[in-house]
């Protein structure tokens, strides 16, 4: 119903999304945080990777500084919670289809502290792993599963179940995902010392 807004597609997946928006190249994508097969953020980051004219909102119920650091990280011009007014959404769009960030300042300083003190965990984080664990994080950084990462370590899967539990909870993370984007964060600084 606005002039200057199309909606040129929709789609309700992660698999949809990655399909369907280089077919319809859209100014700006709107996606939700969390989709029924995986996640915004990383059809964002895979979106931008491709074509990084077009611009990411993220919407999401929850006002989550790990999914706003995520969502910074893939490379999204703004976050904003589900509770939007409709036509706060719309000057949403319109301002990240003109090139501005709209993304919450305090949180973003919040976010940006983080980077400023080496990511998203403090080293003395990681420091605390064992040996073993930080093998399996890595192993999970290379996108390996439970069952593969047994099989490359010669254990159980249900041990690496427990390891895999350990190591999250020490770096105070709950989400698998979290520690492969941690070892992509830590890949990429060693590459730039």
């Amino acid at each position: 119903m606005e002039d200057d807004i199309e909606v040129v597609g929709e789609a309700g997946t992660a698999a949809d999304a990655l399909a369907r928006i280089p077919a319809v190249r859209p100014d700006v994508a709107i996606l939700d945080v969390r989709l029924p097969d995986g996640s915004g953020v990383e059809v964002c980051r895979e979106i931008r990777a491709r074509d990084e004219s077009v611009r990411c909102l993220m919407l999401t119920s929850f006002a989550d500084d790990e999914a706003l650091f995520d969502a910074i990280m893939a490379g999204a011009s703004g976050y904003v919670l589900k509770a939007i007014r409709g036509n706060e959404l719309l000057s949403a769009v319109r301002d990240v289809a003109a090139g501005k960030s709209l993304l919450d300042p305090v949180a973003t300083a919040r976010v940006m502290e983080r980077l400023r003190n080496g990511g998203a965990e403090p080293d003395d984080k990681f420091d605390g792993l064992t040996d073993q664990e930080r093998r399996i994080l890595d192993l999970i950084g290379e996108g390996l599963t439970n069952r593969a990462i047994g099989e490359r370590l010669h254990l159980a899967e249900k041990t690496i179940k427990n390891y895999v539990s350990s190591l999250l909870s020490k770096l105070g993370m709950e989400r698998r995902s979290q520690a492969a984007a941690y070892v992509a964060r830590r890949q990429a600084e060693r590459r730039r010392d």
